[in-house]
């Protein structure tokens, strides 16, 4: 009896689930639905970085960085001062802000501590402005300065016959205290012009290099970036250079105008060499720029920070180190 009673039982509910079944077709069929089964809209695919990167390049970037560089308030670095000045303290366990370009209070010791770190000049101390500067790390000028060196360029200055001296001219722009030019004096460079806006910078970079003992190789010039790239005949660069390094203070700075500058400057010559300094924030700078005139040749990040080493419109002279690496952008 139990096994006809649960036989009955199925047959109940398949009656009933078939009749629910016809009744939803009439119903959706006098609607005009169809009871195709519709896949869920897909979620549209979250971009790998938020935004086009190459928006970055034609505006000034906020970037993060402890202690040197940074572009803060007015007001917040002048509570600093008033608060450091009537607590009566002369420094801080913790790394304050910085404002990249301004003077340094007069109780606030050197942060730099820069210093030569291969060549003639090895070992010799660099004094710095006063003013708060973002210098190259260390480990980043002796990775750069591997590179060059790995390219020929400083092979290329030794090279001389009775009848011609190939020289190395280094044009080291936002130069600060002068220690990437500096350093390419000492490993081989045979003149080294320095471009800073501020006066501060150019009278430092002059102390060191008679500190450094390159006195008539090298010498400043107080003016804007732009202008010593568009015009340098009007701030009194003239010729050509085989090395120019461009690191500017990032949040000061917009990269397009820069790239565009220094790509159809009349400071460059078949084969130079171009190193740009930026943030990862920025992105990543393209392989190619302005139509093939600056080729890439490295993009190296270091921390926080990555050097784009570019050659300009590439002759096959240089070593075999310095080929096109599209992979690296």
């Amino acid at each position: 009896m139990n096994w006809s009673y649960r036989r009955t039982r199925r047959r109940l509910v398949m009656v009933f689930s078939t009749s629910v079944l016809l009744l939803a077709m009439v119903m959706n069929a006098n609607a005009g639905f169809s009871l195709v089964m519709k896949k869920a809209p897909a979620s549209a695919k979250k971009p790998v970085i938020e935004g086009d990167a190459r928006d970055n390049w034609s505006q000034k970037l906020t970037v993060n960085r402890p202690v040197l560089g940074h572009v803060v308030p007015e007001k917040y670095r002048e509570a600093q001062k008033r608060i450091a000045k009537k607590q009566g303290k002369f420094g801080s366990s913790k790394n304050r802000i910085r404002a990249q370009g301004k003077m340094r209070e007069d109780f606030k010791n050197n942060p730099a501590n820069l210093k030569i770190l291969g060549g003639l000049a090895r070992g010799r101390k660099l004094d710095s402005p006063d003013v708060y500067l973002r210098p190259m790390m260390g480990k980043v000028r002796e990775a750069l300065f591997s590179s060059l060196y790995s390219f020929g360029v400083f092979n290329a200055a030794s090279i001389s016959t009775s009848s011609v001296t190939t020289k190395c001219r280094h044009l080291d722009i936002f130069a600060g205290s002068g220690s990437v030019g500096l350093e390419s004096l000492s490993r081989g460079a045979t003149e080294a012009v320095f471009v800073d806006f501020a006066k501060n910078c150019c009278d430092t970079i002059e102390r060191n290099i008679i500190k450094c003992g390159f006195e008539g190789k090298g010498s400043s010039r107080q003016c804007d970036a732009l202008m010593a790239l568009k015009d340098p005949a009007a701030v009194g660069i003239e010729g050509t250079f085989q090395v120019i390094s461009i690191t500017p203070p990032y949040e000061e700075v917009i990269y397009s105008e820069l790239l565009e500058a220094v790509a159809h400057s009349p400071l460059l010559e078949e084969d130079t060499i171009v190193v740009i300094e930026y943030p990862v924030e920025l992105g990543c700078l393209p392989h190619s720029i302005e139509e093939g005139k600056l080729i890439g040749i490295r993009n190296r990040k270091y921390g926080r920070t990555v050097i784009g080493i570019y050659v300009h419109r590439p002759s096959g002279k240089l070593d075999d180190s310095a080929q096109s690496r599209p992979e690296e952008f």
